[in-house]
């Protein structure tokens, strides 16, 4: 049996024990003669694990069931524009509320179709949301009319099949007997495994009445026990790795810290063992980034030079939530091979070598931080280059990237959370210091652009729960015609992120990628600065737009109290260079444009009309 397979194998022996604790859980819970309608169980559930939102749109097949959500004190239904900008929503909401999820309702086929896009997204990127579709009842899923919603050829699982693609786990509820288990096994799935999970509601089983006593036993949340002498082992042989390499070791976060939710062990493990911590893009955040012992982003080839030479240069790199994914890691030019590595993981851990099944970071790294604890005053002997951005002296007043991102550092806080459109905006603000408690949040491996609009709405509601002070998103004129109209819900909703638009006239990362005078990398130039009054807002009370065309413009806005206090939604509209972008941006489209092998330039006359 191949490695793969035995990991396989570990994978679902674990997961069958986590769903028998749980199984065992609800047959101990005393029964009752209390009822409770299917939909409203879906949703006690929902509210039990802190969902205060709902994203979505509503439709024939949803309508019933939304009535429970809407009834409901706890729980607010923020009705989106359009499925997309509610999956994206969904997504944003879900990242900054760690131990809870993401929830998205829809109607059968068209809205779900539309939402698909975004729930990829979010299980590329380990994200955990619930996508709840309406659907016909149970009569006519087995007599088959050709109703509207259908592709009229009888196939009333086509879209469940489709969704089963981009779900870790989906569930069609067809009996009422079997309905709480089901809603329970793929909240637990959600939660566990932070991915997505689809539940087909049918019309007429929303109302039918079930036992509620299974809501007196929370869900599962926790992931499985790792297996004791498995772990001891795996320990053992991490420790030797340390001695070996004379503490010379440092620490690399990801994204799946901050995914399956280890961001206070691996604070602990960084402040109790001393060894120098580094964060790739994904990760950025995951480790406070004023602590003296970071060192900044580590990306491959395109990384500052110091902190490529400290990274590539330590003995042992211990791994915490890697994914290792072209833009994560400079087109895969990290140059720290196996026989250096300890990868800890959600599921697994990997030391050099040998893969160790079942073996999760979240039990594992508090015992490793009382391991590697003893190394601390050695690992405080190696040193960590200052992560710093100094604002450069230029001599034009036009706002250069190479200007713009250390001076938004200046303007950032503590507990601000930094939205960032895949692209510009994403390289450019990788290397700013953020403020401690302050959250990044981007989406670098699926990087579907315009995913930050309705991120950025599902955010600021997550942050506002949360208390974080204030949303800003960073985004392009091109990404933000894409989803635009979510800017109305935000106006609607009454959150008030700071909505900063780097008008370069185009796609600027594309351009980069290829085609610089392309035509089909240019836009229509919108007025910017009407948009926000146009989708709801009344400029000067509920909303406010500035452009700015210089330096010194946005240094003043920037200073300026009344708007940096965040107190109703604003768009700034900056005017940059279409052919400025950000120096990681720059070396990251070189070698993305040698990877593509796309022709350097096609010879004279070809593709013209002849």
């Amino acid at each position: 049996m191949t490695t793969s397979a035995v990991a396989q194998l570990q994978a679902e022996v674990t997961r069958l024990r986590h769903e028998l604790s749980t199984i065992k859980a609800h047959e101990q819970a005393p029964e009752s003669s209390e009822t409770i309608f299917v939909g409203q169980y879906l949703v006690e559930r929902l509210v039990q694990l802190g969902v205060t939102k709902m994203f979505g749109v509503p439709g024939d097949f949803n309508l019933g069931f939304l009535d429970f959500v809407e009834d409901h004190s706890k729980i607010e239904w923020v009705g989106n524009c359009n499925e997309l900008n509610a999956a994206y929503a969904a997504d944003g909401y879900a990242r900054v509320k760690k131990g809870s999820l993401g929830v998205l309702t829809t109607t059968f086929g068209v809205g779900e179709l539309s939402a698909m896009n975004g729930i990829a997204g979010a299980f590329s990127e380990h994200v955990p949301i619930v996508h709840i579709v309406g659907v016909p009842s149970t009569s006519q899923q087995k007599n088959k009319p050709m109703l509207h919603h259908t592709l009229g050829d009888g196939r009333y699982d086509a879209y469940y099949r489709a969704a089963t693609q981009f779900t870790i786990a989906a569930a069609s509820l067809q009996a009422k007997e079997t309905a709480a288990a089901e809603i329970d096994r793929v909240l637990t799935e959600c939660l566990v495994m932070a991915r997505p999970v689809y539940l087909m509601v049918p019309t007429d089983l929303a109302y039918e009445r079930i036992p509620s006593y299974r809501l007196k036993t929370p869900i599962n949340a926790e992931p499985p026990q790792n297996d004791p002498d498995v772990e001891e082992f795996a320990l053992d042989e991490i420790v030797k790795l340390v001695e070996t390499a004379e503490q010379d070791a440092i620490i690399l976060v990801d994204a799946c810290a901050i995914r399956h939710n280890v961001i206070d062990e691996v604070s602990e493990l960084v402040k109790r063992t001393g060894f120098p911590v580094y964060a790739a893009p994904m990760g950025k955040t995951a480790v406070d980034e004023a602590y003296e012992r970071y060192g900044g982003i580590y990306v491959g080839s395109i990384s500052h030079p110091d902190i490529k030479e400290k990274v590539e240069s330590a003995k042992l790199i211990l791994s915490i939530g890697a994914l290792k994914s072209d833009f994560n890691t400079g087109n895969f030019t990290y140059h720290i091979p196996a026989s250096r590595t300890v990868e800890l993981h959600s599921d697994h851990t990997t030391v050099q070598y040998a893969e160790f099944p079942g073996i999760g970071m979240k039990r594992l790294l508090p015992k490793l931080t009382a391991r590697l604890q003893p190394f601390r005053d050695d690992a405080r002997e190696l040193s960590v280059p200052p992560f710093v951005f100094p604002v450069p002296t230029e001599d034009t007043d036009i706002i250069t990237q190479s200007w713009l991102w250390p001076r938004m550092g200046q303007f950032f806080r503590q507990k601000d959370i930094i939205v960032a459109e895949t692209g510009t905006s994403s390289f450019g603000v990788l290397e700013v210091p953020f403020p401690t408690g302050a959250m990044f949040v981007s989406q670098i491996l699926w990087g579907s652009i315009g995913w930050t609009v309705g991120s950025t709405l599902g955010v600021a509601m997550a942050g506002q729960d949360l208390g974080y002070k204030r949303t800003i998103l960073f985004i392009g004129d091109g990404s933000l015609q894409l989803t635009v109209q979510e800017l109305s819900v935000m106006i609607r909703s009454g959150v008030t992120p700071i909505i900063f638009v780097l008008n370069n006239r185009g796609y600027t990362i594309e351009r980069y990628l290829h085609g610089m005078e392309r035509k089909y990398n240019d836009i229509s130039n919108w007025k910017w600065t009407h948009l926000l009054n146009t989708l709801g807002g009344e400029e000067g009370k509920t909303c406010q737009s500035h452009l700015v065309r210089n330096k010194a413009e946005l240094s003043a806005l920037l200073d300026d109290t009344t708007f940096a206090s965040a107190n109703k939604i604003q768009l700034v509209e900056m005017l940059m260079d279409p052919r400025d972008a950000p120096s990681a941006l720059k070396r990251q489209a070189e070698l993305s444009g040698k990877t593509n092998r796309y022709v350097a330039e096609l010879p004279s006359g070809i593709g013209e009309a002849v």
